[in-house]
């Protein structure tokens, strides 16, 4: 079943660049952005009836599904995983980056920052 954009959990982002991210926001979409469980377990239609305002701006199509894509294949879902699990080790190393750089930050006399050049 494709990305249900009628659903609750769904969201689409489309950035500057033109990059459009489409997700749920459950991750209970293991093949997104093609793909939705079919049934899904997160699954909660908006509500039509609520005053909402939309844009003016139009979400780019969904991308093609990639060759070779089928529903009982799991491939896919694994391959995103891995990736996921990747970004998360990095994410990790990352961030203690960033606290050594603001431990740094924080033991410079401020004297330093007036200082003429």
């Amino acid at each position: 079943m494709p990305m249900r954009q009628d659903c609750k959990q769904f969201e689409s982002r489309t950035y500057a660049n033109g990059e459009t991210v489409r997700k749920c926001n459950l991750d209970l979409a293991p093949e997104a952005p093609w793909r939705c469980p079919d049934p899904c377990p997160g699954f909660q239609r908006r509500l039509a009836d609520v005053d909402w305002q939309y844009g003016t701006l139009v979400a780019p199509p969904s991308p093609p599904e990639p060759p070779g894509l089928d529903a009982d294949d799991d491939r896919v879902a694994r391959l995103l995983d891995e990736a996921e699990d990747i970004v998360n080790a990095v994410g990790a190393q990352v961030l203690a980056e960033v606290e050594a750089e603001r431990a740094r930050a924080a033991q410079t006399p401020r004297w330093k920052f007036w200082r003429r050049r």
